[in-house]
């Protein structure tokens, strides 16, 4: 009976992160400036919209007069629905297709415009998620199949107040409920692709209290961003160190709304500097091509909260042993080291719109004994024009990785040690995903989709079949963005 019960405690503890879903990232929803707006025409009569579908940037154009009102008050208004319809073909826990969606709504207010005050800019955006998550459902794996899934809701997403200082701009401090994947760590290049850790990387997502302050989450905070010399520019930031106040259970749920403002859980502190070239104000050269630019971040963050042991518990036996108490010993503190680099490579000389571009990040950490992954790592390249007259539509190839600690490893190793029973050793996960963005008109995108997961979960059991692992996962579909 014993060896019944460590294996059903062991296995919860070594596996229990995996049935959390990954803070994902949502595909970036186009926000004009508040000028833009006030340059709307307005639409003649109730369906006057539809008689510029084919040019207007937004599939409601001026919304019967509303954004033109509200550019008058200096304020823009931006609605983007995301829906999806992906399925598993071979292997996973479950084969079969879900429909998942998210309804992004972004209002901005421009200080100048509404007030004659310089320089500040107010936001406050909310998400509808609907549908059904494919991974937690089909797949079982560590890097979610798609970056809008998340628990069904409606909540507030992101609420804060910037400010700019100084001549050009070089100095803007931010202060409110922000989502941190909305500038740290961030791939511009790579938010094209469907899968999850082409935005939030897999390491915070894993090892992060309730996956950090990203989609579908945020927490309360400051950021400075400083910019001494133009192509250089620094970020910083201090925020709650988790976005939920209690981390039991699905953190989702603990803040269903998006309106609990968690704070005195400790601290998330993130420094990233980017470098780019050209810089701002650049000039080329009559009869020069354009250079081939480029931008790279480094960066670090640390959170002051308690972490769990990935092996042993309080007394220092492994958590799989039939004396262990099951509480896990504790550790103050947990820090990471990340790279993230965006290179153009090729540009056509008879076409700019044709470009080819490289991306990679890479973020690691030392602490294997608190961590459930150590090490991720994203790469790609991405294809602007793939055809020629097609100077909207991109095609794009890419990779994601994600290790499982050794501590968290050696864990399985105990289990097996302690029950006699084989059971999976949890190493690596990786895939491939390649998509196709199809720009239909200037407000509307559909997307074709195709992922490949090798040893998904790292390798862990199939729930609906104990003596294999999860089988690697062929996730095929389309998703489609709707700008309005």
């Amino acid at each position: 009976m014993w060896k019944e019960a460590v294996v059903r405690t062991a296995l919860l503890m070594a596996f229990s992160s995996l049935a959390m879903n990954a803070p994902a990232a949502p595909p970036p929803i186009s926000i004009p400036a508040a000028s833009e707006a006030g340059q709307t025409q307005t639409d003649e009569g109730p369906f006057g919209f539809l008689d510029n579908l084919d040019r207007s940037s937004t599939f409601l154009g001026d919304m019967w007069g509303l954004r033109s009102w509200l550019s008058r008050y200096g304020a823009t208004l931006s609605i983007q629905e995301t829906s999806e319809y992906l399925g598993n073909t071979s292997g996973g826990v479950r084969r079969g297709f879900d429909y998942d969606g998210l309804t992004q709504a972004v209002l901005q207010v421009n200080t100048q415009r509404a007030f004659g005050y310089y320089g500040g800019l107010f936001n406050v955006s909310g998400l509808q998620i609907h549908g059904t998550n494919l991974s937690a459902g089909n797949l079982d794996s560590l890097q979610t199949a798609s970056g809008i899934e998340a628990d069904r809701a409606t909540r507030l997403w992101e609420l804060w107040y910037d400010q700019k200082f100084l001549e050009e701009d070089r100095l803007d401090v931010k202060v409110g409920l922000q989502s941190l994947d909305q500038e740290y760590m961030v791939s511009s290049d790579a938010l094209y692709f469907v899968n999850t850790m082409f935005g939030w990387p897999m390491l915070p997502s894993a090892d992060l209290p309730a996956g950090g302050p990203a989609y579908p989450l945020s927490a309360p905070g400051a950021r400075i961003s400083v910019r001494p010399v133009n192509g250089v520019q620094i970020l910083a930031g201090v925020y709650s160190g988790s976005p939920v106040a209690n981390s039991s259970g699905d953190p989702q749920v603990q803040n269903a709304s998006g309106t609990t403002f968690p704070t005195g859980n400790g601290t998330l502190s993130i420094i990233e500097a980017q470098f780019s070239y050209p810089a701002l104000g650049s000039m080329v050269e009559p009869g020069e091509s354009p250079p081939l630019g480029w931008t790279y971040r480094i960066g670090a963050w640390y959170d002051t909260e308690q972490f769990s042991d990935q092996r042993f518990d309080v007394n220092g036996l492994s958590l799989a042993s039939q004396a262990s108490d099951g509480m896990p010993r504790q550790h103050h503190g947990d820090y990471a080291l990340y790279a993230v680099a965006d290179q153009l490579v090729w540009r056509s000389e008879t076409d700019p719109n044709r470009t080819i571009s490289l991306f990679a990040r890479a973020m690691g950490t030392p602490l294997a004994n608190r961590n459930l992954i150590d090490f991720s790592l994203n790469a790609g390249m991405v294809f602007h024009s793939p055809f020629i007259y097609r100077t909207d539509d991109t095609f794009g190839v890419g990779i994601g990785y994600a290790h499982v600690s050794h501590d968290a490893a050696a864990l399985d190793r105990d289990t097996i040690v302690a029950t006699g029973i084989p059971t999976p050793v949890r190493s690596g996960e990786f895939f491939i995903e390649a998509t196709y963005q199809y720009q239909a008109t200037p407000w509307w995108q559909i997307q074709p989709d195709l992922q490949y997961v090798f040893n998904p979960g790292g390798g862990v059991l199939n729930p609906n079949n104990p003596t294999q692992r999860v089988g690697d996962e062929f996730v095929i579909g389309v998703r489609t963005n709707i700008l309005f």
